[in-house]
């Protein structure tokens, strides 16, 4: 069926209000709007739900995981649940240990701090961090040599929360004071991120049939934000060619975009082609993939290569990164008889 040909659904107004909704307005405003991760939700309440009985603050939450999966979220839904203010900065924004004095003294009780990739604070202001999660205090030290003093000033009760994609930075001191829990989320499932995307779909106001969320949702590297980013190129696309929202346009919009129907982008397809065209297959170096592809050893390794292996597209072995089977029918190779056989 022809993009171009009306069918049950209205085509979108190009003075849609929808246009005007932020990037924020798409965030889950309950548990209930809030899709997935549901041991980690139900975790939530029961944490959340003892520490208002008590009348006490929560105790402190870390969450790690991947871009893109809902950890800043969470940490909107737990201030708007608990119905406390919620201080936000993130690792790299604390330079100095008077940064962190200021946002922990103008904390109100119960307030929460959120503090967003966590793993790039600097060490000093870490050791400074601890006596405030552990004992309520702040340790500042005045002058320095032998006129040195320290100063401890009493802390109002609070909530650390603390999100990170790089949890292996984390110091081992560091982790153990989060006392209310860590916290990994999990990759979302196509039927998940379909339900994300119908809900996104309505904020939006476009309409869009279930086979056309289905294809954006399969497209998406199993993550929300990526979802909600292919869908709003979707409504330009529809939008700018005056046309509906179907799965046709879903297919020439996330075309042009560059992503094909197993969400791989160019790079990937690039770092894949390298591969099996000019070193047979693997196995091979990431040093070598990089000179060949004029791609960053650690973008190919933190980026390119865990989707590649979580779709069973690449192999990481001692020897090097090897293309498998599914990855030269995706790429339209046809896979050497005894390749297996000479791999071992």
């Amino acid at each position: 069926m022809s993009s171009d040909t009306p069918t049950s659904s209205t085509a979108l107004s190009p003075t849609s209000s929808a246009s005007q909704v932020l990037d924020s307005d798409l965030r889950p405003s309950s548990w209930e709007d809030y899709i997935g991760q549901s041991m980690i939700k139900e975790n939530l309440r029961i944490l959340l739900g003892a520490a208002k009985t008590r009348n006490h603050t929560a105790e402190h939450i870390l969450f790690y995981g991947p871009p893109g999966l809902g950890k800043t979220t969470l940490a909107h839904l737990i201030a708007k649940e608990t119905g406390r203010q919620m201080k936000t900065t993130s690792g790299p924004a604390i330079e100095k240990v008077g940064d962190l004095a200021s946002i922990l003294t103008n904390l109100s009780p119960g307030d929460i701090v959120f503090i967003d990739e966590i793993h790039r604070l600097n060490k000093m202001i870490e050791e400074v961090l601890y006596p405030a999660m552990e004992s309520g205090v702040l340790d500042i030290i005045i002058g320095k040599g032998p006129s040195a003093r320290t100063i401890q000033l009493e802390l109002p009760p609070f909530t650390m929360i603390a999100a990170t994609t790089r949890m292996a930075l984390i110091s081992a001191p560091l982790r153990s004071r989060f006392s209310g829990g860590t916290f990994r989320l999990e990759f979302y499932s196509v039927e998940e991120l379909a339900e994300i995307l119908k809900r996104s779909a309505k904020r939006l106001a476009i309409e869009i049939p279930d086979d056309a969320l289905i294809e954006i949702a399969r497209r998406s590297r199993s993550t929300p934000r990526t979802a909600n980013y292919f869908l709003k190129r979707v409504r330009d696309y529809a939008q700018v060619h005056n046309t509906l929202v179907t799965l046709d346009t879903v297919k020439k919009a996330i075309a042009l975009v560059g992503v094909d129907e197993l969400g791989l982008t160019p790079a990937d397809r690039m770092t894949l082609e390298a591969i099996i065209s000019k070193f047979d297959g693997g196995p091979v170096g990431v040093k070598t993939i990089s000179a060949a592809t004029s791609e960053e050893e650690a973008t190919i390794e933190e980026v390119i290569e865990p989707y590649l292996i979580q779709q069973g597209l690449l192999e990481k072995t001692a020897r090097g990164r090897v293309a498998t089977r599914k990855a030269y029918e995706h790429l339209g190779f046809d896979y050497p008889e005894g390749r297996q056989e000479k791999l071992l």
